[in-house]
């Protein structure tokens, strides 16, 4: 089975690809019971294909958003001036078990030291941030 980017346009697959692949924040929104769209930034790591982890606090809004209502959007900055626009729908969930932030290979090698300044190691960081999400994407858009 193919991968969302497949589906697209070369040169916009490949803007995503480097985009997901160097990006360092993402917007990832949520819906809370009201209907009003949360957006918040969080890092991520993109496995390559359609699925990107995202690492919380266990008692976030998102987490409890997630669980209600699965559906959400992840955003990446775009260059200032309306252009290098990524936009991606799908759904969450919650992976109980998973592995933690400081025991995911890639995570360490993206933000530890983002992590160390924040939170005065890598391995402090994953003891607040417990809850494991799993965004997989359906649709990808942008210009």
């Amino acid at each position: 089975m193919g991968t969302v980017l497949e589906g697209l346009e070369s040169s916009f697959a490949e803007r995503v690809r480097r985009r997901l692949s160097e990006g360092v924040v993402v917007w990832f929104t949520t819906v809370r019971r009201d209907g009003t769209s949360q957006p918040n930034p969080v890092w991520f790591v993109w496995d390559g294909a359609d699925e990107i982890l995202i690492y919380s606090r266990a008692e976030a809004n998102r987490v409890a958003h997630v669980k209600q209502r699965p559906r959400v959007s992840l955003n990446l900055d775009g260059n200032s001036r309306g252009g290098d626009i990524v936009a991606l729908t799908g759904t969450a969930t919650i992976l109980p078990g998973r592995p933690l932030a400081h025991e995911n290979p890639d995570y360490v090698a993206k933000y530890a030291s983002a992590a160390a300044r924040i939170a005065g190691s890598v391995a402090v960081f994953p003891a607040e941030h417990t809850a494991v999400l799993r965004f997989t994407i359906e649709k990808i858009r942008g210009q």
